[in-house]
């Protein structure tokens, strides 16, 4: 059997064997509950405590900022949530953008149905924020604006920096939060880091394990917890810690410290033949998103008109490789919202497919995959 080709990395990616002997250890070996007294229980916090400085020495920040959760959707909205009932004697409105993740579109729509402002802000076809239109939307009343710091469907990079900059010149006292979710070991973190007062990760997506993510929080930004029980994480978030899966995520971490900007490279180098070569078999596909140096380096969206996405993505599962049409919580149903909002019509946003590459990703795995593209194109629209 031919080896399949994985390219939905956007939507998880594969564990590597390094963090699947810590989750390994964490559940054979230092199993015990990390609030116990005992030496099983000592090893399992010392194990939470390592995870933390990792994540915390990745991004250059104190540890103590560091909450681990469920995932990225709990980070998220940890962060929407804890601030606006933390904030809510100060202002009702939020700022996010278009293209917002689920994970924030939800909550801040929950928020909306109990009385708050939410404002949504635009992109450009590049699907781009401008900060100078999230500055004009920013009120005395605002507090907090959440704009994603890498979009999950094309790639665009926000700048977050200048959206901070331009948000704290309206209203110092507005929170700033990015869902990082898909910048985490894809771009440089340390502007983003500098900026914001919240980021939100989440392990699964750098090679670590499903169900393990992080938020991180700036000293002296309030926040009311959204769970409730035994005040594990500072109080912010009870429940037993997730040991398994926070070892696993220290160790992708490791991974991503020990390659450097290596990783971030090579998925640029993949992503340009990618492009390249898709357009040379393909001359009548469309690059969706921003151009290839202002795009993360391992998201590329296709489109190829006149074959709608869902049957254009079985197919290519039939020949062993795997894409998505979007965002993985959204892809069966195909919403083309992000397209949408950067003013791509239906036509295109219909057609349009997912390719998501990682660190282990080859350079010959592109080439088969977009021969078998070739192939199945040609296969459903004989004409071409």
């Amino acid at each position: 059997m031919e080896k399949e080709i994985y390219l939905d990395n956007a939507s998880t990616t594969q564990a590597t064997p390094e963090v699947c002997r810590a989750v390994h250890e964490a559940l054979a070996v230092t199993y015990g509950n990390p609030s116990s007294p005992h030496t099983l229980g000592l090893a399992a916090e010392e194990t939470v405590r390592d995870a933390r400085r990792a994540l915390a020495a990745y991004l250059g920040v104190p540890e103590r900022g560091v909450i681990f959760t469920s995932g990225g959707t709990e980070s998220v909205n940890m962060a929407v949530f804890g601030v606006a009932k933390a904030r809510q004697r100060q202002g009702k409105h939020i700022i996010i953008s278009a293209i917002e993740h689920a994970a924030v579109l939800a909550p801040c729509k929950a928020l909306e149905e109990s009385g708050w402002r939410i404002t949504q802000i635009g992109v450009d076809r590049h699907g781009r924020v401008s900060p100078e239109d999230v500055a004009e939307a920013v009120c005395e009343d605002t507090v907090l604006v959440s704009i994603m710091a890498v979009n999950n469907e094309v790639g665009s990079v926000q700048p977050i920096s200048d959206i901070a900059d331009a948000v704290r010149s309206r209203n110092p006292k507005c929170a700033i939060h990015t869902d990082a979710v898909q910048a985490l070991g894809k771009i440089d973190m340390r502007p983003i880091v500098r900026s914001v007062d919240l980021l939100s990760l989440s392990a699964h997506k750098i090679h670590g394990p499903k169900g393990c993510g992080a938020l991180w929080i700036r000293e002296g930004v309030r926040l009311e917890p959204i769970l409730f029980g035994g005040g594990q994480e500072g109080g912010l978030r009870s429940g037993t810690e997730n040991v398994p899966g926070i070892a696993g995520f220290a160790a992708a971490v490791k991974q991503l410290m020990a390659s450097g900007e290596e990783g971030i490279k090579r998925m640029a180098r993949l992503r340009s033949q990618l492009v390249e070569s898709v357009t040379k078999v393909l001359p009548e596909a469309i690059i969706n998103g921003p151009l290839s140096e202002e795009a993360a380096p391992h998201i590329c969206n296709v489109s190829i008109p006149g074959i709608q996405a869902e049957v254009l993505v079985r197919a290519l599962a039939q020949e062993g490789v795997y894409a998505s049409t979007g965002a993985a919580c959204s892809s069966r149903r195909n919403d083309t919202r992000v397209l949408k909002a950067m003013g791509v019509a239906e036509a295109i946003r219909s057609a349009s497919v997912r390719f998501s590459l990682s660190p282990l990703t080859t350079p010959e795995e592109i080439e088969i995959a977009v021969s078998k593209l070739h192939r199945v194109v040609h296969l459903l629209h004989p004409r071409r």
